[in-house]
């Protein structure tokens, strides 16, 4: 059932207590000292010191153990989260050197397939000038002048000689095959 004014998208508030009582050597009795004394939380009694934590109702034994414990937590933290920071940079270079490395190896293949292409086309390119010349050459040494129009001399009484004109293709020199 919806209550007027009750905020429905709102979080439930956490414990302070239950935070307290989270801390090792801190049980439901101490949390309620704490908690009275506006101390809320494991940042809170570092800022309230040892002065705050006995004035809170706390013995002077018992408030120098909970600031060590707390400051043990703090520094244990903030050791875990170097600890995760280096091994972050750690993986990052690793990353980096492996893609550099990877680059590298696609440019330097890249170089090589490019040569390769390279000597290939200018193989085929010579291949086939040879084959051109070599083509050129037998069709010079073929028509060594015989594909030259004949000359006779007139038969009919004029003067000059007249071409011998082929009736048919058959009669061309270059369909001839000797």
């Amino acid at each position: 059932m919806h209550v007027l004014g009750e905020d429905m998208a709102a979080k439930p508030k956490k414990d302070p207590l239950a935070t307290l009582m989270a801390l090792p050597g801190v049980g439901k009795a101490t949390a309620k000292k704490l908690s009275d004394a506006g101390i809320k939380s494991p940042a809170g009694i570092v800022k309230a010191g040892q002065k705050g934590l006995v004035k809170a109702g706390l013995s002077a034994v018992i408030s120098k153990k909970l600031l060590s414990i707390v400051s043990k937590k703090k520094t244990a933290a903030k050791n875990t989260a170097k600890k995760t920071a280096t091994k972050a940079k750690t993986t990052a270079k690793k990353a980096a050197t492996k893609t550099k490395a990877a680059a590298k190896k696609a440019a330097t293949k890249a170089k090589s397939t490019a040569k390769k292409a390279a000597s290939k086309s200018k193989a085929a390119a010579s291949k086939a000038t040879a084959a051109g010349r070599k083509v050129a050459e037998k069709t010079v040494k073929e028509n060594d002048g015989g594909n030259k129009v004949k000359t006779v001399k007139s038969t009919d009484g004029r003067k000059g000689k007249t071409l011998k004109i082929p009736r048919s293709v058959k009669d061309m020199a270059w369909f001839r095959k000797k």
